[in-house]
């Protein structure tokens, strides 16, 4: 009677380890890397001059962007790339899988926090500026490159800076894009990993180099607009003491000043 109640509870035991352990593996497995497998391929450079400070230390370094990932939030508070003028091509490229990004130490949440949630699964550094190779496309469906964005928010205001960018980019040859959402206490939260929902984005885009470098920012609430784009210009100031990041931390306090104090939109063509 003894061994086969034992026998019973052992079973049982069993059986729960094997039900938990096929959840975890469907829900938090990641399948594959995008990532390149030597350090020798096509990388696109960031100069250091134009990297902002990180308040977590954890910065990841793909062969085409660069990111800041802020566990407790579960998402990048930044990230930055180049865009040049050369890597806006028209290639058709297979949507792939979400997955989570091996580079971050803790791990990036899981795509299917997302699920049901009423929130896109809304890249950051957009998969249509990297569609000049499959593995720079690719890379940009790692979990840390996407933050929860309102629907129409994603595919309306925040879609046309994406296309204003890529215009500034043909124009000027070259643009620097830092950008994220505003990660601050008491947000929404989503999935199991308690994924924060932004209520806030911004995005910082330089261009030039030295004495004729130009900046531009923008702060906007995750939700559509029918406003312009130069109404949610601010300066990049303003964006420091909403996040606690220091963008341009490299450039002297003069040149910090002078491209961070105030908002010239003057220096840029819009068409939106």
């Amino acid at each position: 009677m003894y061994k086969t109640q034992k026998n019973k509870l052992i079973y049982s035991v069993l059986m729960l380890v094997c039900i938990a352990a096929y959840w975890l593996f469907d829900n938090f497995y990641t399948p594959d890397t995008y990532s390149q497998q030597t350090e020798n391929g096509p990388k696109t450079s960031i100069a250091r001059n134009l990297m902002p400070s990180s308040t977590t230390g954890e910065i990841v370094e793909h062969s085409h962007y660069t990111l800041s990932y802020n566990e407790p939030y579960e998402q990048a508070e930044w990230v930055a790339y180049i865009l040049k003028k050369e890597h806006l091509t028209h290639d058709d490229r297979k949507r792939p899988y979400f997955i989570e990004d091996p580079k971050v130490r803790t791990k990036s949440a899981d795509w299917r926090n997302y699920k049901g949630s009423g929130y896109d699964r809304g890249h950051l550094c957009p998969a249509g500026d990297r569609r000049f190779t499959k593995q720079a496309y690719d890379e940009t469906f790692y979990t840390s490159n996407i933050s929860p964005q309102d629907r129409d928010f994603n595919a309306g205001i925040w879609n046309e800076l994406e296309k204003q960018v890529r215009m500034w980019a043909k124009q000027y040859g070259e643009v620097f894009v830092v950008t994220a959402g505003v990660l601050e206490k008491g947000l929404e939260e989503i999935g199991e990993e308690d994924v924060d929902v932004p209520k806030f984005y911004y995005k910082i885009i330089a261009r030039g180099n030295g004495d004729d470098q130009k900046v531009i920012a923008f702060l906007m609430e995750g939700k559509q607009s029918t406003k312009s784009l130069k109404q949610f210009s601010v300066p990049v100031d303003k964006i420091e003491i909403r996040t606690g990041i220091d963008f341009f931390e490299k450039l002297s306090k003069k040149q910090q000043n002078q491209l961070e104090s105030t908002v010239d939109t003057g220096d840029w063509n819009f068409k939106f």
